[in-house]
């Protein structure tokens, strides 16, 4: 394994992750009813909510409690209690999530403390207050994900009887993706609390009428039943320990822990499956075999142009990984493997699905887009397979870029990007198959000019 975690570095410049709070607020759209503060300047909230409405093509509402110069040297406590006020007054949400940011946490703002305080001071009828640090400096959007989730889940589960629901826990995927998941559960007639739910919050219908809270979500009563859950599956395998929902519900409640990767590819989508089949008794139906059957066929009509394949795959961990799985599993080379996050889970896992081949990938964790770069052109990536910030390598390197993840900023319909699932992965592969095909037509003539031809006036003439 080639990996170059250990590349000394001063600086970091175009990172290939978001901070902490970005990915926090994804949560709390996913629960029913509820909104979020940023404990910070008004930037910070300003930049999270343009930077989500340009992916979703939604209204996101995040609050903020603008900290000033003043607050900054004497503390911001009286802005946010008073940011929390005015969001119960217009939005009356069922809950409300209180997220820090780097100016919040360096002063040292203690969020948990001052929510209980307005909680006392407000009386009945407060939202529930559910608190999540997140200095941007000590993390990326994927940690900021799952610390929300732990979060949530440590806060609002409650002792409850057994039952026979199952928690599904999801990474940070599309709204779409979270719709396939849901599909595949009903048709295997399972019963489940999913968790975060977002599939229609960042995703609605068109309405004539604004809504200040679109409808969905995870219901609080579902979120405090996980704790008698029969069984979590959690889209999780990266994930350490301390950020892990699941593993603090196994932990706290003793409800047993299925960590998957997610279902991207044939083995990940029988993977999950068979786990889910184990656990409600019910056969696979037969039109999730029959697009498991179209993804073979698909996979055998684009074989012999993805070994021509050398991808880039970047992101965040999770999606990462899947990706990577899925590259291998049709005679793709990742060649070079990225992601903002410090996630040594994410290199061991990557070693045993990578071994075999002859050739090692290059995996870099806390990367920036200038070292993924520099990577690409080494290795000589012919695609790459990641956010829209990866454009870079499109501009400077002629590397085209297949669009997944989180942001997509130079594209409509993010959040419509199905990935997961049979028919997710068939759509996913011909997208990177069809890419690497636009990218061989155009440049064919010109590797055959210089295989056959040493003088560029040569190839200049024949051209």
């Amino acid at each position: 394994m080639n990996s170059d975690n250990d590349r000394a570095k001063s600086v970091t410049e175009n990172p290939c992750n978001m901070c902490m709070p970005m990915g926090a607020i994804v949560p709390f759209k996913g629960i029913e009813q509820a909104m979020v503060i940023i404990h910070g300047s008004q930037g910070c909230a300003t930049y999270m909510r343009r930077h989500m409405a340009e992916h979703y093509n939604e209204p996101i509402d995040v609050a903020s409690s603008s900290i000033t110069e003043q607050g900054t040297i004497y503390g911001g406590e009286a802005n946010l209690k008073k940011g929390l006020a005015n969001l119960i007054q217009l939005y009356k949400p069922q809950v409300i999530g209180i997220l820090s940011t780097c100016l919040a946490e360096t002063i040292g703002e203690d969020i948990a403390r001052t929510a209980v305080e307005f909680q006392q001071l407000y009386g009945e009828g407060c939202p529930q207050l559910i608190t999540v640090p997140t200095p941007g400096f000590q993390g990326t959007q994927n940690e900021g994900y799952f610390q929300a989730l732990r979060n949530i889940v440590v806060q609002l589960s409650r002792s409850t009887e057994r039952h026979e629901r199952i928690n599904v826990i999801v990474p940070n995927i599309s709204p779409a993706d979270i719709r396939e998941i849901k599909r595949m559960l009903d048709l295997m007639q399972a019963d489940y609390i999913l968790f975060p739910d977002y599939s229609d919050t960042l995703d609605s219908p068109y309405a004539s009428t604004y809504q200040k809270m679109p409808a969905g979500g995870t219901a609080l009563a579902d979120i405090e039943a996980m704790a008698g859950a029969r069984a979590t599956i959690q889209f999780g395998g990266t994930i350490e320990e301390n950020l892990s929902p699941g593993k603090y519900l196994q932990d706290a409640f003793s409800v047993p822990l299925y960590n998957l990767p997610l279902p991207i590819g044939i083995e990940a989508c029988d993977r999950f499956l068979e786990l889910v089949q184990s656990l409600t008794g019910q056969e696979v139906p037969e039109i999730l075999n029959k697009e498991r059957g179209r993804l073979l066929d698909a996979m055998i009509d684009s074989h012999k142009y993805n070994r021509e394949g050398r991808a880039a795959i970047f992101g965040e961990p999770e999606i990462v990984y899947a990706v990577s799985k899925l590259a291998v599993e049709n005679g793709i080379l990742p060649a070079v493997i990225a992601t903002g996050s410090r996630n040594p889970a994410l290199v061991a896992m990557l070693q045993s699905l990578t071994d075999e081949w002859e050739e090692e990938p290059t995996i870099l964790l806390e990367a920036d887009f200038v070292m993924i770069q520099s990577d690409c052109a080494s290795r000589q990536v012919n695609v790459a397979i990641g956010s829209s910030d990866g454009r870079f390598l499109s501009e400077h390197e002629g590397i085209p870029l297949v669009r997944l993840g989180f942001p997509i900023h130079d594209r409509i319909g993010g959040q419509r990007l199905l990935s997961v699932g049979f028919a997710g992965t068939t759509v996913l592969l011909d997208r990177i198959t069809n890419t690497l095909l636009t990218n061989k037509h155009s440049q064919y003539r010109e590797s055959l000019y210089h295989r056959f031809y040493k003088s560029t006036d040569e190839i200049s003439d024949y051209a």
